[in-house]
């Protein structure tokens, strides 16, 4: 299978053009569930690639406005490329969005495409989650306020914690998603910090949010104080180290997750998440 098998085609890709500026960026964010947008430059010879801007450079950059110093350099793949390649280049880069370029841009494909493809069997793998799950989680105790878990998830760097009750057993996961669906943007208080520019609105926040996981609220943020069983989802998503790959890929699907817990019996043992089964396809 290769990756023209799995991505989205340029027809079905929201791109902005240059010359541009970050609201032609945000107005996109608002309306699709995206975590960047591809750059492009049309040309006599069809729309040439010219670079990815992410939500995160968006917050991070809160004083520049011309598309052309907000593009970020991120690797990219061709349509022929097979699916077990760009996997590894996923992986290796750390990658969950990867344009398709040959000459000029042809597409995306997604950590979560490959993902589809595992658990339609396209991308077949005899594998269990156990060889590649991580012994390594992070939790937190879900009496905790929100503010405090996200700057556990924010030093952790991952999007998620698993929750744990008074025994120790696992109550419930809380992601970055969560956490963004709660927070509110605070205008017109220096306590907060630095103005976010033009995203000082409601309108601009909102679009952030909409866009879903990848990036914490840091600045001119308020994040409710409540515990953090409030906010967590309680019904958890478990595997065992035995289930096979392409089950919990279809499971990661069906619930539209990026990671599950792996437990043995009542006890939390490693957490799998969806770019580490994709090592699945290649080793």
């Amino acid at each position: 299978m290769n990756v023209a098998d799995a991505m989205t085609p340029r027809a079905e890709v929201v791109t902005v053009e240059l010359p541009g500026t970050r609201t032609d960026v945000l107005e996109y964010l608002q309306e699709r569930s995206f975590s960047s947008v591809p750059v492009i430059k049309p040309t006599d010879n069809g729309p040439e690639y010219r670079g990815l801007v992410s939500r995160d450079v968006l917050i991070e950059r809160p004083d520049e406005d011309q598309l052309v110093m907000l593009m970020e350099d991120v690797p990219t793949t061709t349509a022929e490329t097979t699916l077990e390649e760009v996997a590894r280049l996923m992986v290796e880069q750390n990658a969950r969005r990867v344009p398709v370029v040959d000459g000029e841009f042809e597409g995306i494909v997604t950590v979560t495409d490959v993902i589809h493809a595992i658990a339609t069997g396209d991308g077949e793998t005899d594998a269990v989650v156990g060889d590649y799950a991580s012994e390594d989680v992070n939790t937190t105790y879900e009496g905790a306020p929100l503010p405090v878990a996200e700057r556990e998830l924010s030093y952790a760097n991952v999007p998620y914690t698993v929750a744990l009750n008074d025994e120790g057993g696992v109550s419930g996961v809380l992601t970055e998603v969560d956490i963004i669906d709660v927070a509110r943007i605070v205008e017109g208080e220096e306590k907060t910090g630095d103005n976010f520019g033009d995203q000082d609105s409601e309108w601009a926040w909102e679009g952030i949010k909409a866009v879903g996981s990848r990036y914490l609220p840091t600045r001119n943020v308020e994040i409710p104080t409540g515990p953090v069983s409030e906010f967590m989802t309680e019904d958890v998503v478990t595997v065992s180290s035995q289930k096979p790959v392409q089950e919990t890929a279809q499971l990661l699907i069906s619930n539209d997750i990026e990671q599950i817990p792996m437990v043995s019996g009542d006890q939390l043992v490693g957490i799998v998440r969806d770019i580490d089964l994709l090592e699945a396809l290649y080793e």
